[in-house]
């Protein structure tokens, strides 16, 4: 029984450190300026997104990306269509034709991390600012990101993203409630140093030394941690705001974070060789917010396998009774539409859907291609 307690309490120390212990530890150690800003700021800066099958976000973002150049009449925008069923690229030859962006057809299916390289390698700018085709960029962002790039040690600047419609379903709600300690992580990160890459809603890194993404990879995590190997410092910046709309179905929510988790974990492996660049404070910090992030689904699972043993051991057959009408109860609950039933039930599968999208990785499979979450646009 106390062998069975014990790994029970040491799997779900282990589930909660990411989340709660790491960044108590983080609030702990010295700060230091998120940047040292020079006269030298700069200008130069492409706008880049990819789209599949996004006619319904692209008016919200084109509308933007007008506002943007009327502010920035020499912004460079790059917009590129993985061959979309829609009409998606009707519509970014309609941009083109009024001089907003220019549109970058493919001609085969090959993914985001291939659009953004052709994207990349198109553009004249010093910074490349990298958003997705739902997102919209707070007019201020490019103001904000001249102040930090003219700081020579910084290679990326993630931006803070804020969602819009995370009070619509139980499903928007805890995937906020996840992004806001992500962010918060992120923050504490940057002012102990570096944060550990940047989420491909919004962030932007200096074009030059752009590193070549497998298809299969996460093209964001890959290019926004890069830079870190080469010795500049990556930061989130609470300035640099952008805005997005949650997915609100649970069914697509599996479906994003498995294929997110499966490529992630593919990154992981194949950036593993260059860990050993970074320094030991980023080695730490990469381990906790990334590589164990990312298997608490499995510490969980073996922190209630050893409570469920200890149980049995203790009270044989019957211990399993407690269990069993606790989680009759909880589903009744879920069923009648408990409001905490229903996020406890959302964390439950965003928690499996991890899981398996890391076995998938494990097993060698591959996502290359993606589609927009229906629900997003509701």
């Amino acid at each position: 029984m106390v062998v069975f307690l014990a790994l029970s309490l040491l799997c779900f120390a282990v589930f909660l450190y990411p989340f709660l212990i790491y960044p108590f530890l983080l609030a702990r150690l010295p700060k230091q300026p998120l940047c040292t800003p020079r006269e030298n700021a700069v200008t130069s800066f492409t706008l880049v997104f990819c789209a599949y099958n996004e006619e319904n976000a692209l008016p919200e973002k084109l509308g933007n990306i007008r506002e943007l150049k009327a502010r920035y009449p020499g912004l460079e925008v790059l917009g590129y269509s993985d061959v979309s069923e829609d009409r998606t690229l009707e519509m970014l030859q309609a941009a083109e034709a009024e001089g907003l962006l220019t549109a970058v057809p493919a001609t085969e299916r090959l993914g985001k991390a291939w659009g953004m390289r052709q994207l990349v390698a198109r553009a004249t700018g010093d910074v490349v600012i990298f958003t997705d085709a739902n997102v919209t960029l707070d007019l201020d962002a490019i103001d904000h990101l001249s102040i930090y790039f003219s700081d020579p040690q910084i290679g990326t600047v993630a931006g803070h993203l804020h969602y819009l419609n995370q009070s619509d379903s139980a499903t928007a709600d805890v995937g906020n409630r996840y992004w806001t300690l992500e962010e918060r992580i992120k923050a504490l990160e940057s002012q102990t140093g570096s944060t550990m890459g940047a989420d491909g809603a919004i962030f932007a890194r200096r074009r030059a030394d752009y590193p070549e993404v497998p298809p299969h990879l996460l093209d964001d995590l890959t290019a926004s941690i890069s830079p870190l190997f080469d010795g500049y410092r990556v930061i989130s910046a609470p300035d640099v705001v952008a805005y997005e709309r949650l997915t609100t179905d649970s069914r697509d929510e599996y479906r994003r974070k498995r294929r997110i988790a499966c490529r992630a974990f593919n990154t992981h492996r194949y950036l593993a060789p260059r860990l050993r660049e970074m320094s030991g404070m980023d080695r730490f910090k990469y381990t906790s917010h990334k590589l164990l992030r990312w298997f608490s689904p499995m510490f969980l699972a073996m922190s209630g396998g050893c409570a469920i043993l200890g149980l049995f051991d203790v009270m044989g057959i019957a211990g399993l009774v407690p269990l069993l009408t606790g989680s009759l109860v909880a589903y009744v609950l879920w069923k009648r539409g408990d409001a905490r039933a229903q996020k406890a039930g959302e964390i439950i599968l965003a928690l499996l859907a991890t899981a398996h999208g890391i076995f998938e990785s494990l097993q060698g499979k591959a996502y290359q291609t993606w589609a927009p979450a229906q629900s997003r646009n509701i």
